[in-house]
């Protein structure tokens, strides 16, 4: 049985996903990072499952046969913090993250309470540089 990914990219509208978010400020921030990531990336916004918000996309393959398709970065406005979507396995993210500002980072994600609290020429720096190191690793064969 071939594994299925869960997040796949949907036809579902970015702007009515950032309208339903609940809180004011994040659905402002939202707007914010919308405007970032299109700028920083030149990829139109598409949604991922039902909460993440995805630029470009890539395809993966591991050593174990698993394989799918991702964003190359993206963000989510979750109900306690805004997850940071970036590439894994990439370095010189540490050292950007220290400029980054009040954030958690995980393996895949950065957990952010909100835009006012990061430097957002370091977050355009994180996603310039995911996109660059992703479509390094994983070329592109359209």
């Amino acid at each position: 049985m071939a594994y299925e990914a869960k997040t796949k990219e949907t036809d579902s509208s970015v702007l009515e996903f950032i309208e339903n978010v609940e809180s004011i400020k994040k659905r402002e921030d939202a707007y914010q990072l919308l405007d970032i990531f299109t700028e920083v990336t030149g990829y139109e916004a598409k949604m991922w499952g039902p909460s993440i918000i995805g630029f470009g996309t890539y395809h993966y393959k591991y050593a174990s046969g698993h394989e799918g398709d991702a964003p190359l970065v993206g963000f989510s406005p979750r109900k306690a913090k805004i997850s940071l979507y970036f590439a894994t396995g990439d370095t010189d993210r540490e050292e950007l993250l220290k400029e980054l500002g009040k954030h958690e980072a995980a393996k895949a994600c950065v957990y952010i309470n909100k835009v006012a609290d990061i430097n957002v020429d370091i977050l355009k720096a994180l996603i310039s540089q995911s996109v660059s190191f992703l479509q390094e690793r994983y070329p592109s064969h359209t």
